[in-house]
């Protein structure tokens, strides 16, 4: 497929299109009129995202030759923005893998483009010494390049956006913390960029000229220590002056658990991006502004980017989030269907109510549940469950929710995700704590033959092994409590939002 770039928009592909970057390129590749396809693993997680009837999306898997193929097909520029981070041993053999094969089957397909997001490293320290993720980034950026297929790679240090990881973790460790004592790491030098300017810079890279096969640092106008940038976030929010004490003890694996007890970034996540910070990530050259169309105004600076994030954060209008990318580890299988279910045990707890509301009413109910609005049974269990979950490295009960009332399929809902959405009728979350088995927790509202309205709840859990079996019994008798509570709480908060409501009409 030929194009004239001066006339008309290019055919992109994006991959990690349910991540934090992936999901907000979409919508600004489209704007600039090109035509976008998405290769995702669960087609159904971008069904819900504003942008999804302007986008083509295929099922697929960066790890599988032929879907990748597929998904490449008349693509003019292909974005490469996955990476398996830490999600087991052999993460580096999975990034390593993955991007091989994207760059054979870009190479044959024809692709004029790749464009892929990486790490900054820095200058003068031997591969062998960065820590595995910088490394393994590394790796991934010298594959793509020597593919024979002309590559963009753009490198960032410290991304500024509301809601990616890397804001979460300032934003929370500055907020929660008036007086820190903090890994070294908080002197080390970091030129942090704003989403806003490593979007632009991703949209532009698609009509560099073909004779560019290299990589480009990308950062903001500013170099900031850890420190300094906790201590401007707190000037830029309001915030009393912070007391940071920096300490040497604490190595990378301590700073991660340290980060994942303080905010609600998890362990497993948070280790990469401490990791990162060993070195100083500053940018040496800026080459990419010849290859670029300069920013409206200059690059965003570090207090604006935080800002236009805070912003973003208290007017509710956060469109992706560092969790809505899956997490590493956490199970992917679709709900077993019922009851055609072959595959060994699968435990239930229903319950079901009658509620003296509309399904309208319960709905809103359902839909707002978790993050701050809690889970409507005995939180003390609730946030012990959670702590339980972030000791053993899951999620824990932190990620909160991306927005308070609506909710869309591949949302991050505290340690669930959500795996269907019928608005009005159907609710299906699929555990994401650390669990020795498969768990689902379904919530509708459904009218039956007599017009009234019902709260329908049910708990499933597909247990691995004799362990999952123990797990299963040993916390069985505490359902009526946790369930049953869930059930008549959701119901009564139902029937009390509808009393409020002069429209109400009594179900029943």
């Amino acid at each position: 497929m030929e194009h004239d770039d001066t006339r008309e928009g290019l055919r992109c592909l994006v991959t990690g299109a349910t991540g934090y970057i992936g999901g907000r390129l979409v919508p600004e590749l489209l704007s600039a009129g090109h035509r976008v396809r998405c290769l995702a693993r669960s087609p159904d997680r971008l069904r819900d995202h504003p942008w999804a009837d302007r986008a083509e999306v295929v099922a697929g898997d960066v790890t599988d030759a032929a879907s990748v193929a597929r998904a490449l097909a008349g693509v003019d520029v292909a974005y490469y923005l996955v990476h398996a981070m830490s999600s087991g041993k052999d993460f580096e053999e999975t990034d390593r893998r993955a991007a091989l094969i994207f760059a054979e089957q870009a190479r044959i397909a024809g692709v004029r483009r790749i464009v892929h997001l990486s790490g900054l490293t820095p200058a003068g320290v031997p591969e062998h010494e960065l820590s595995p993720h910088l490394r393994s980034r590394a790796e991934v950026a010298r594959i793509l390049l020597d593919s024979g297929v002309p590559t963009t790679v753009l490198r960032a240090a410290v991304v500024i956006g509301s809601g990616s990881a890397s804001f979460e973790m300032l934003r929370y460790l500055t907020e929660r913390l008036p007086v820190m004592v903090t890994p070294s790491w908080v002197h080390t030098r970091i030129q942090p960029v704003a989403v806003r300017d490593v979007l632009r810079a991703l949209v532009g890279s698609a009509r560099m000229p073909s004779d560019v096969n290299r990589a480009f640092d990308i950062g903001g106008p500013e170099v900031l220590t850890y420190r300094q940038m906790m201590v401007r976030y707190a000037a830029v929010a309001g915030l009393p002056r912070r007391i940071i004490v920096p300490v040497p003890v604490l190595t990378p694996g301590l700073s991660s658990h340290w980060v994942g007890l303080v905010t609600p970034v998890p362990a497993s996540i948070a280790r990469p991006l401490t990791e990162s910070l060993r070195h100083e990530v500053v940018c040496h050259e800026h080459d990419i502004a010849r290859h670029l169309p300069g920013p409206p105004g200059r690059p965003i600076g570090f207090d604006e980017a935080v800002r236009l994030a805070l912003q973003r954060v208290r007017e509710a209008r956060v469109t992706t989030r560092w969790s809505s990318a899956s997490v590493p580890g956490a199970p992917s299988d679709p709900m077993p269907t019922d009851p055609d279910w072959a595959g060994g045990s699968l435990y239930s707890d229903h319950r079901e109510l009658l509620v003296d509301a509309s399904p309208q009413a319960l709905w809103r109910v359902i839909e707002g549940i978790g993050g701050e609005n809690g889970w409507y049974s005995f939180p003390l269990a609730w946030a012990v469950r959670g702590r339980l979950d972030r000791l053993v490295g899951g999620v824990g009960l932190r990620r909160g929710r991306r927005d308070a009332a609506r909710l869309r399929v591949g949302d991050s809902l505290d340690f669930w995700r959500v795996e269907a959405i019928e608005p009005g009728r159907l609710l299906r979350l699929r555990a994401e704590m650390r669990l020795p088995g498969l768990a689902w927790l379904e919530m509708g509202a459904v009218t039956d033959e007599d017009g009234r309205t019902r709260y329908r709840q049910r708990a499933l859990f597909h247990p691995h092994g004799l362990l999952g079996q123990a797990y299963w019994w040993s916390v069985s008798p505490f359902h009526a409590i946790v369930f049953g509570g869930m059930a008549r709480n959701i119901a009564r908060a139902a029937a009390g939002s509808a009393a409020r409501d002069p429209q109400h009409t009594p179900s029943h």
